[in-house]
């Protein structure tokens, strides 16, 4: 049986593999795309991800099983991993904390208008009054994808005593279904997007969504960037009908420079570092893929298998 696996990670990984697993260490997309081809197993995470892709789009029929340390599987062939009958197991939990905390972070500069401050600093300027003045106390947040990440967000603002409401495919534990939550929208000071990116979910905020929000509202989006409709958004900031934005990803990435969202109204970018504001990304996703490994071998349960039809 043979693995390709990231040289990165092989510190982690090696000292704990079976004696008798064929493992290839990739460090290039060139290096993945070639040894991909008569492995039965690979983890291929590589940027950018449209190098994922094509190196498994090249990959033998022995191809039995696709790790990865993303949650989100919208840069892989999934018809070519349906048709395959491969199993796929992502990485959901392993950045949720770092995610999470960026979220809340997002929510407290727009509380404060952190990025007021910084600009006023970078001008040496000190501002005679505090240019945000909203407190979480008592606020509310609607939390687009109540999963692994959304349900630790909704955790940390609660520590705020804000009230939260979250959004799940199921309408489990008090959580409301996806028909639901637009016709809500003018409930919130906080509306946060951390669902997995599918069909379903691209340009789900649009002009009508945010007209429905409160003017006072803010949108903060840790999914990925093609849940917004952006030229609707950089009107809605323009003439103020929500109060900003607070965007972790962006459609494409990276934004170019002369993108129109780095320079909308009360937009903050942060170039999608959320989930790399952490230390312990490598660990986890190697420690969940040894467990994985000892259970695809054993032919017992894996973790976090995806669904491959639903996308994540």
């Amino acid at each position: 049986m043979k693995a390709v696996l990231p040289a990165l990670a092989r510190p982690l990984l090696e000292p704990a593999l079976p004696a008798d697993l064929d493992v290839a260490w990739f460090r290039t997309p060139g290096d993945a795309a070639a040894m991909i081809a008569d492995a039965d197993i690979a983890w291929i995470d590589m940027s950018p991800a449209t190098h994922i892709g094509t190196a498994i789009r090249g990959a033998g029929p022995q191809l039995k099983w696709v790790s990865t340390l993303y949650a989100g599987l919208d840069a892989f062939p999934l018809d070519d991993l349906r048709r395959r009958g491969a199993i796929v197991t992502n990485g959901a939990g392993i950045n949720a904390i770092a995610v999470a905390e960026y979220a809340v972070m997002g929510v407290l500069v727009g509380a404060k208008r952190f990025d007021t401050v910084l600009r006023a600093h970078d001008r040496h300027e000190w501002l005679a009054d505090a240019p945000g003045k909203v407190e979480l106390l008592e606020s509310r947040a609607l939390v687009v994808g109540y999963g692994a990440i959304g349900r630790l967000i909704g955790d940390r603002l609660a520590a705020f005593g804000v009230e939260v409401t979250g959004v799940t495919r199921s309408a489990r534990d008090g959580t409301i279904a996806p028909d639901a939550w637009r016709a809500r929208l003018g409930e919130f000071d906080w509306v946060i997007l951390a669902a997995p990116s599918t069909d379903a979910t691209k340009a789900m905020i649009g002009a009508a969504e945010l007209a429905a929000m409160k003017r006072s509202a803010w949108l903060i989006n840790i999914a990925r960037g093609d849940m917004i409709d952006d030229d609707a958004l950089i009107a809605a900031l323009a003439d103020g009908t929500i109060a900003g934005a607070f965007l972790d990803p962006t459609t494409p990435e990276p934004l170019p420079a002369d993108h129109p969202l780095w320079d909308a109204p009360n937009a903050i970018v942060t170039m999608h570092l959320s989930g790399r504001a952490q230390t312990k990304m490598f660990q986890r996703a190697a420690a969940l893929f040894l467990r994985n490994l000892a259970a695809f071998r054993a032919g017992t349960a894996m973790e976090n298998v995806a669904d491959l039809d639903a996308g994540y």
